[in-house]
């Protein structure tokens, strides 16, 4: 059974990007959130150190949020070379075929039977992130449908992040206003393969081999 047909608990998105840590936990709080998944594989920020891993736990500690860290297996740069192509490139489409991804996905929506969780990485705009085009896709095949918190209060559901990636890569013919939405689910994988050859990771070739 899937969160959305079980429970009123929702599944939320965020980047934390370049905000202060009380605009984060303002949002998180406004929306209820109890527990931050976060999926960073490497939980820290060189230019936001209020984000790394450590000081990012106290804050949510003080606002009584829970903290877990999925960056193992929902990460972005996975550390076994099979899940890379020979050009270097991640292949989120394998990677959701792993039995440890499998495993924390299981976890994750086990989470949210009881209680509103988020995802959290570092991109504020779903499209350029990895838990839009890695995890969001495994979501939306459980039955999950994914609200992603935006700047300035935002709030895009998934479908309509969905839209904007398929007006961006030349399918606009199967959005949701289209008359003709036949195709979408086609054109879809499409567009997550094309955005994801301009924001997945990408390793070199010769790095791969001494994984």
């Amino acid at each position: 059974m899937s969160p959305s047909s079980t429970s009123p608990h929702r599944l939320f998105t965020i980047g934390h990007s370049n905000q202060e840590m009380s605009d984060l936990l303002g949002v998180l709080i406004r929306h209820e959130i109890h527990m931050v998944c976060d999926v960073r594989s490497r939980p820290g920020s060189f230019r936001f150190p209020q984000f790394n891993r450590e000081p990012l736990m106290a804050q949510l500690a003080t606002a009584k949020i829970i903290y877990q860290f999925f960056g193992d297996q929902f990460g972005g740069r996975p550390l076994d070379s099979q899940y890379y192509r020979s050009d270097g490139l991640v292949d989120y489409a394998a990677r959701r075929k792993a039995p440890d991804f499998k495993e924390a996905m299981d976890r994750l929506l086990g989470a949210a039977l009881s209680q509103n969780v988020v995802l959290m990485c570092a991109e504020e705009d779903p499209l350029h992130c990895h838990r839009f085009l890695l995890i969001c896709p495994a979501l939306v095949q459980r039955g999950i449908v994914p609200l992603h918190l935006r700047k300035g209060a935002a709030m895009e559901p998934q479908r309509d992040a969905e839209d904007r990636l398929l007006q961006l890569h030349g399918f606009a013919d199967v959005t949701s206003n289209s008359l003709f939405s036949q195709g979408r689910a086609a054109a879809l994988e499409d567009a997550l393969r094309l955005q994801s050859e301009l924001y997945g990771f990408r390793s070199s070739p010769e790095a791969i081999e001494y994984f």
